[in-house]
């Protein structure tokens, strides 16, 4: 499965980058407005696109299909790692349609159902982003949601990736896994945690405790 990087500041992306910890990064108008502040948000992607060799959602702004497809192409040109980001209502899916039919790759966002993800499937879509946290929320359950678009998916040979967000913690991840999605896009804070386990501290420990008694150098 591929990792995503849900994040837009630069300092995360090139410190999760570095250590080869990530495939791509997703970014949504919040994250950007926070991370590039009174800066240019074309200049930010930029330079995001310089840390990471690969896929970089970058979403629209407009909610119109033509705006939308405006800045899609825009977007697009920046460099050939971004991937246009777009709502899923009829005006995403239309400006999916024209900017997939372009060679453009999108990713469509705001996914809450299986028969969203066809419908975004059958309007070009690379990944659809299907948001798990955002539906236990409201008392669903977001991994069956994920569950039942792979089904649906490899029972139809849909090729449209599902790129599992809005991920809370390393359960959902493991979650994903184990469904079978093709990507997953994390907050710092989660990336961070899949590493984490008190044993492996408690065994590096111990191991550096041992070797202190030889009072030797390596």
């Amino acid at each position: 499965m591929k990792v995503f990087l849900d994040t837009a500041e630069l300092t995360e992306i090139e410190r999760a980058a570095e250590a080869g910890l990530i495939d791509g990064i997703t970014t949504n108008p919040s994250l950007m407005a926070s991370a590039a502040g009174e800066g240019s948000p074309v200049e930010h992607f930029a330079r995001i696109c310089q840390l990471v060799d690969g896929p970089i959602s970058a979403e629209v702004v407009a909610t119109d299909a033509e705006g939308m497809v405006e800045e899609g192409t825009r977007l697009a040109g920046l460099h050939d790692n971004i991937v246009v980001k777009v709502p899923l209502t009829e005006d995403g899916l239309r400006a999916c349609r024209r900017l997939s039919g372009n060679g453009i790759p999108v990713n469509v966002t705001l996914c809450f159902s299986a028969n969203q993800a066809m419908l975004a499937a059958k309007a070009g879509a690379t990944y659809i982003s299907p948001f798990v946290g955002r539906l236990d929320d409201v008392g669903q359950n977001g991994m069956e949601v994920v569950a039942q678009i792979r089904e649906i998916y490899d029972e139809y040979g849909v090729e449209t990736q599902i790129l599992a967000a809005s991920l809370r913690h390393p359960r959902h991840v493991l979650q994903a896994m184990l469904i079978g999605a093709d990507c997953a896009t994390l907050p710092p804070k989660v990336l961070y945690q899949l590493l984490k386990h008190p044993l492996t501290d408690q065994g590096l420990e111990r191991f550096l405790a041992d070797w202190k008694t030889l009072g030797q150098e390596l």
